[in-house]
C-alpha cells in the first residue's frame, strides 16, 4: 500500500486518583520524539492531586483536553475520552503505563505506511521482565491477545471503529474485559491489523486486570462465549484456567 498523509493520534486515558502514578507517565509523552499528539484524560473526579498534576501537563504538552466529573468505571472514562477525541486514531494508556519515546513517530510511520485500522507492536509488562513482541495463537485461545500484543499502550486503534454498528464502543456489560470484547468485534467485522517492528512502551501492572484475576478469568470466559462458536471448549478451558489459578485465586 502507498504511503498516505501523516495520521493525527490521540493518547487518551482514565484516571481516578493517580497521582501516585502519572508523573511516569507524564515524563513518557514530555520525552516523545513527536509531539504532534493529543492527550485526551477522562478522569472520574480526583481528590488527591492528580487534577493539578494533569494541569501542569498543560504547560509541558502542546495540546492536553482534560474532562473531569463522575463515571462508571474505565470503560465508560474511555468512552469518554474516545468521543472527545480529534485524533484519525487513538491509543489507551493507563495512568501507571510508560511510553517508549519513539512510540508516537513509530505508530505514524505504521499507520501511513499501512493505513491499517489497528496497529501493534512490542509491549513490555511485568515491570519490563517480560515483553510480548508479536500476537500470536488462535483466538478460540488467546481472545483478543490472538491479534494485538495489548490493548493499552501496545496498540492504537481507529476512532472510526467504534461507528460500526457491529463494533461499538466498549461495553458497560464488562468492567475488566470490554477491551477483549471490542478487539474481537473489531478484527470479526473486517478491521485490517498491521504489527510493526519495535517497543511502544511498559504496561503497568496495578489495573483491575491484572490485580482482579477472578473477574478477569470470568468476564474473558464470558467474552469468549460471546464471540466464539465452539460453546463447550469454552466452558473446558475456564475450567482448566481456574485450576491452574486455584493458589492465586485463595490468596
Amino acid at each position: 500500500m502507498t504511503e498516505s498523509a501523516t495520521p493525527t493520534i490521540s493518547i487518551i486515558t482514565a484516571t481516578y486518583n493517580a497521582a501516585e502514578h502519572l508523573p511516569r507517565l507524564i515524563e513518557s509523552l514530555v520525552a516523545q520524539t513527536d509531539q504532534e499528539f493529543e492527550w485526551v484524560v477522562a478522569d472520574g473526579g480526583s481528590t488527591d492531586g492528580t487534577l493539578e498534576l494533569l494541569e501542569k501537563a498543560k504547560s509541558q504538552l502542546r495540546n492536553v483536553v482534560i474532562d473531569s466529573r463522575p463515571d462508571f468505571g474505565i470503560y465508560d472514562a474511555l468512552n469518554k475520552a474516545v468521543r472527545l477525541a480529534s485524533g484519525e486514531y487513538y491509543l489507551v494508556s493507563g495512568a501507571d503505563d510508560e511510553l517508549d519515546q519513539t512510540a508516537i513517530e513509530n505508530f505514524k510511520i505504521l499507520a501511513s505506511r499501512t493505513g491499517a485500522d489497528i496497529l501493534t507492536a512490542a509491549v513490555a509488562i511485568m515491570n519490563g521482565r517480560y515483553v510480548v513482541r508479536r500476537p500470536s495463537g488462535a483466538s478460540w485461545f488467546h481472545g483478543g491477545m490472538a491479534y494485538v500484543t495489548g490493548h493499552a499502550i501496545g496498540s492504537v486503534f481507529r476512532k472510526s471503529l467504534h461507528n460500526q454498528k457491529s463494533i461499538g464502543y466498549y461495553s458497560k456489560a464488562y468492567p475488566i474485559a470490554a477491551d477483549q470484547l471490542f478487539i474481537k468485534r473489531a478484527v470479526q467485522s473486517g478491521a485490517s491489523i498491521a504489527v510493526g517492528n519495535f517497543l511502544a512502551g511498559r504496561f503497568g501492572d496495578t489495573g483491575v486486570s491484572s490485580v482482579n484475576l477472578a473477574g478477569t478469568l470470568s468476564e474473558f470466559f464470558c467474552v469468549q462465549l460471546e464471540t466464539e462458536r465452539l460453546k463447550g471448549l469454552q466452558v473446558a478451558l475456564y475450567i482448566l484456567r481456574i485450576i491452574k489459578n486455584y493458589p492465586k485465586l485463595l490468596r
